[in-house]
């Protein structure tokens, strides 16, 4: 059998192995992140769920997102993404969890928040009493039409969990 090469499939081999758990809240990504981890087969063994949480309301009910963060920074924004990426590592009881939020177009860009915007969030649960636990957030934009970015969007979600599982196998 060949070494994994998409990152979805990396992923999965990075995740068997350590025996972590994976869920995942989408906004902007509409599912297409879950729907990439379980195209590998035995994604079972680690990936719990996926939600797709569009609205402002849903991401207040499913993840506990604060109205204050959606109020203040709006839905696309690193603090949102780090309370859904926390909310469903929490409510999933999962090692990590992770979130989209973004614009993928054409419409709903800004100067500040321009089409191809996207905030990842990570969050990683560590051992109980450990006070290791991480939750991270970053800013992307891409070019591309709305399919283009939402690819883009998920391809660097599963980056930057793989990212993130390299660097607590190093600390």
């Amino acid at each position: 059998m060949s070494a994994p090469t998409l990152p979805e499939e990396r992923l999965g081999a990075i995740l068997s192995e350590t025996e972590d758990t994976l869920a995942i809240a989408e906004s902007c990504t509409g599912g297409l992140l879950a729907s990439r981890v379980t195209d590998v087969a035995g994604s079972s063994a680690y990936f719990d769920r996926g939600v797709v949480t569009y609205s402002n309301e849903s991401k207040q009910a499913l993840l506990g997102v604060s109205r204050e963060a959606l109020d203040e920074h709006g839905a696309v924004s690193e603090a949102v993404a780090r309370e859904m990426a926390a909310g469903i590592r929490d409510t999933a009881g999962t090692t990590w969890g992770v979130s989209t939020t973004g614009i993928a177009g054409p419409g709903g860009g800004t100067d500040s928040k321009p089409v191809g915007t996207v905030y990842i969030g990570v969050a990683y649960a560590a051992p109980w009493g450990s006070q290791n636990s991480t939750v991270d957030a970053r800013r992307y934009v891409f070019d591309g039409d709305r399919d283009e970015c939402k690819e883009a969007f998920a391809t660097q979600a599963l980056e930057d969990v793989l990212g993130a599982l390299s660097q607590e196998k190093i600390e």
